[in-house]
């Protein structure tokens, strides 16, 4: 297309393209884009699909996608959420979820104080991390 000074936030699956290499064409097409945007938007959303597509489907471990996460925002024109995102990268080598880590971090920086969740893995993990987590009824005021 020609476009100049290109910025552009990414999908999901192009960063996937771009770590995996699982399709030739595409990964060289994503691989061009990167390269020649100025800017480079990633969403906190994506880095949570991309976290729970490499854990899941491609059977990556924590450390690996962790490791993925933070090559990936080491990249100078890359512009994300940092805090959200270190909260994810830290939840998740504590054997969480990038996701829980996230979702906190970013209720904090709404103004809330606490997460509210059942999942009784995830609070464990959240309180390791330094994040205040808390069953609904156990949340006073």
């Amino acid at each position: 297309m020609g476009w100049r000074n290109v910025k552009v936030t990414l999908d999901t699956n192009v960063l996937l393209r771009t770590v995996l290499h699982d399709d030739i064409d595409q990964a060289a097409a994503a691989e061009a884009l990167l390269e020649r945007a100025t800017l480079l938007v990633i969403p906190v959303p994506v880095f949570c699909e991309l976290s729970w597509v490499l854990r899941r489907s491609y059977r990556q471990t924590a450390r690996e996608v962790a490791d993925t996460i933070e090559a990936i925002c080491a990249i100078e024109k890359v512009v994300t959420d940092d805090l959200t995102v270190m909260a994810g990268i830290n939840v998740l080598r504590s054997g969480g979820d990038f996701a829980d880590g996230a979702i906190a971090r970013q209720g904090e920086t709404f103004g809330a104080t606490i997460l509210a969740t059942f999942d009784q893995q995830a609070l464990t993990i959240l309180r390791k991390s330094g994040l205040a987590a808390a069953e609904p009824g156990d949340v006073e005021n």
